[in-house]
C-alpha cells in the first residue's frame, strides 16, 4: 500500500481554472477563468444536457447570461450560432477575462460584455431575449425581483435556464420544462406561459 493513499490529487497547473467549449464552431477552445469565490463554471456534462434541451442550434437567437462568471454558457451560445450574446458580471477581473476571450476567439461582433449588476441591466435594457442563463452564486437570493424584471425582457417561447443549490419560488405563470441534478447543483429549464 502506498504511503500517499490519502494525499489529495494535484492537477497539473495549466489545467486548473480551465474548461473547454464542448460544441459548435468553437468546440475544443479553452476558457481560462479567475479563481474567485462563488465562481463555479457549469461542468461539461451539465452544459451538454442543457444544450440538448435547447436543441443544440441557437441560430438567430438573442441570449443573455446574467451572471456570466467564466463565460462558458455565453461562449457555447456563440459557438452554436446565436445572433447576439450579452454577458453581465459585476467583477472587473471577470469582465476583463471575458473580453480577452472574446478577442481571442474572434467573436467580438456577436458578443457584448457589461460590468454591471444583472438586475440593473435588466431594468434599463430594451432588448428581448430568446434564451436567458441564470447561474448566480449559490448564496444569491433576489429571485422575486429578478423574475419580475425578466418577464418584460423575454420573447414569446423564450427559455430561462436556472442553476441553483436550492430551487427558488417559481412564479405561477412560469412552467418547468426540464429539470436535472448534478452534484450540489439543480438545473431547471423554464418558460413563461
Amino acid at each position: 500500500m502506498s504511503k500517499f493513499k490519502n494525499q489529495p490529487k494535484i492537477k497539473h497547473g495549466k489545467h486548473i481554472n480551465q474548461i473547454r467549449i464542448i460544441g459548435g464552431q468553437l468546440r475544443g477552445r479553452k476558457i481560462q477563468f479567475p479563481n474567485m469565490e462563488g465562481l463555479r463554471p457549469t461542468p461539461d456534462s451539465v452544459r451538454e444536457r442543457l444544450f440538448n434541451w435547447l436543441g443544440q442550434d441557437l441560430t438567430g437567437r438573442v441570449v443573455l447570461d446574467l451572471f456570466a462568471g467564466s463565460g462558458a454558457l455565453g461562449f457555447e451560445s456563440v459557438s452554436r450560432c446565436a445572433r447576439q450574446v450579452i454577458l453581465c458580471d459585476t467583477s472587473f477581473g471577470v469582465v476583463q477575462n471575458l473580453r480577452r476571450h472574446s478577442q481571442l476567439f474572434q467573436i467580438k461582433d456577436k458578443i457584448q460584455i457589461y460590468q454591471q449588476d444583472g438586475l440593473k441591466y435588466l431594468a434599463q435594457t430594451s432588448l428581448r431575449f430568446d434564451v436567458v442563463f441564470l447561474d448566480p452564486p449559490f448564496a444569491w437570493q433576489n429571485w422575486v425581483e429578478l423574475f419580475e424584471l425578466l418577464k418584460n425582457n423575454l420573447n414569446p417561447n423564450a427559455y430561462v435556464y436556472v442553476e441553483v443549490s436550492r430551487v427558488p419560488e417559481i412564479p405561477d405563470d412560469w412552467m418547468i420544462v426540464r429539470d436535472g441534478k448534478a452534484g450540489q447543483s439543480l438545473q431547471l429549464l423554464l418558460q413563461k406561459q
